[in-house]
C-alpha cells in the first residue's frame, strides 16, 4: 500500500505539474503602445481572454504599425511573436510577402466595415477614417479642404506624422496621392509652409503637441473627438469633414507561422471579434469596432463626421509605396 500510495502521489504530481505548464502557456502579441498602454484597450483584454484561455498573455508595446512589421521581418522564423495586432491595408501586402503569416481560419462572418472582406490571413478589429483634428478654441474658420488649407495664412500650423515610421503619416501620404494623383507633389509642396512638425509617431503628435497647444491642427482620426466628449466631457477638438473625401484605415491581426502557440493565436483571433474585445475599442482604441455592436456602441459616435472614404488596394500600395514615399521627401526638402 505504501508504494501504491507514492507511485499515485507521483502520478498526481505529474498530472498536475502538466496542468500547471499548460495554465502558464504565454501567448505573446506584438502590438503598438498605445493599445497596451493603461487608457488602451490592452489591460481589458488581457484580462478577458486570459480568464478563457487558462494561458497568459504578453504585449509587446513597439512603435506603431509600421515598427511591428519591421520587427516581425528582423527577426524572421525565430521570433517570438505569436500574434501580430496592429497592423493595417496598407501594410497587408508587405506583411504577406514576408511569408511570416499564417492563415488564420476564423469565421469573419460577423465583419461590418465599411469595405467588402475575405482575406484569409488578416482579422480586422477596428477602422476609423483619417482626418485632421482642430482645437475649436483656437481656430475660428478651419479649412474643409487641402486646398483651402494651402491657401490659409501661413500662420495656420499642423502636425502630421511620418509615412516611413507611422500609419497615420502613410494614411496621409495615401490620401493625397488617392485624392490629387499626379497633382499631389503639388499639394505637398503647397501644404510645407503649414506643417510645423513632422512626428515620428502619433503618439507624440496628438498627445505631446496637439493636446498642450502647439499648433491647432492634427493629423488623426474621424473618431479622435469622441474619446474627449465621452470621457472628457468637452467638444473642444473636432474632425473636420474635408471635401476630397477621406482615406480610411482597417487596423488587423494575423498569426504568425512559426508561433509556439499557433491554436492559442487562432483563438485569440476568434476572440479579437467577440463582444468582450470589440465592446472595449470606441472609448480606449477610440476608433469604430470591426463588428456592429448596435446599442453598445457609445452615443458619441453618432456625432462623428461621417464622410466619404476610400482605399487604394494593399497591393498597389506595396508597389508604390517607395515611390510615393520619395515624392513626399522631395517635395518636403524644396
Amino acid at each position: 500500500m505504501h508504494r501504491q500510495a507514492i507511485a499515485g502521489a507521483l502520478a498526481l504530481a505529474a498530472l498536475l505539474g502538466s496542468a500547471a505548464a499548460q495554465a502558464e502557456d504565454t501567448l505573446t502579441v506584438y502590438t503598438y503602445d498605445a493599445f497596451v498602454s493603461e487608457w488602451g484597450p490592452g489591460p481589458v483584454v488581457k484580462q478577458a481572454f486570459e480568464a478563457q484561455c487558462d494561458c497568459r498573455v504578453r504585449f509587446v508595446a513597439l512603435d506603431g504599425g509600421v515598427g511591428i512589421l519591421q520587427r516581425l521581418r528582423l527577426e524572421g522564423e525565430g521570433s517570438a511573436a505569436d500574434v501580430v495586432l496592429g497592423l493595417d491595408m496598407n501594410l497587408m501586402a508587405s506583411a504577406r510577402q514576408s511569408g511570416l503569416l499564417a492563415p488564420h481560419g476564423v469565421d469573419l462572418a460577423p465583419l461590418s466595415l465599411p469595405v467588402e472582406w475575405s482575406d484569409d490571413t488578416f482579422v480586422p478589429f477596428d477602422w476609423a477614417p483619417f482626418a485632421f483634428v482642430y482645437d475649436t478654441q483656437a481656430l475660428d474658420d478651419p479649412p474643409t479642404s487641402f486646398e483651402a488649407l494651402i491657401d490659409a495664412p501661413d500662420d495656420l500650423k499642423i502636425i502630421i506624422q511620418d509615412p516611413r515610421t507611422s500609419t497615420p503619416g502613410l494614411g496621409l501620404l495615401l490620401w493625397i496621392k488617392h485624392a490629387y494623383g499626379e497633382r499631389a507633389d503639388g499639394i505637398w509642396q503647397g501644404l510645407q509652409p503649414h506643417i510645423l512638425t513632422v512626428t515620428r509617431d502619433w503618439s507624440e503628435a496628438y498627445f505631446s503637441l496637439f493636446m498642450n497647444g502647439e499648433a491647432p491642427m492634427v493629423l488623426s482620426y474621424a473618431t479622435s473627438p469622441a474619446y474627449h466628449m465621452a470621457v472628457e466631457d468637452t467638444d473642444r477638438y473636432q474632425a473636420l469633414e474635408f471635401d476630397e473625401g477621406h482615406y480610411l484605415q482597417v487596423e488587423v491581426a494575423a498569426r504568425t507561422r512559426h508561433g509556439e502557440h499557433p491554436e492559442l493565436a487562432r483563438e485569440f483571433l476568434d476572440f479579437m471579434l467577440g463582444s468582450e474585445f470589440q465592446n472595449t475599442l470606441p472609448l480606449t482604441n477610440v476608433m469604430y469596432p470591426a463588428v456592429d455592436l448596435g446599442e453598445a456602441l457609445p452615443d458619441v459616435f453618432s456625432k462623428l463626421i461621417d464622410p466619404e472614404v476610400y482605399t487604394f488596394p494593399p497591393q498597389q500600395v506595396h508597389r508604390h509605396r517607395r515611390e510615393w514615399i520619395d515624392e513626399w521627401l522631395r517635395a518636403s526638402t524644396r
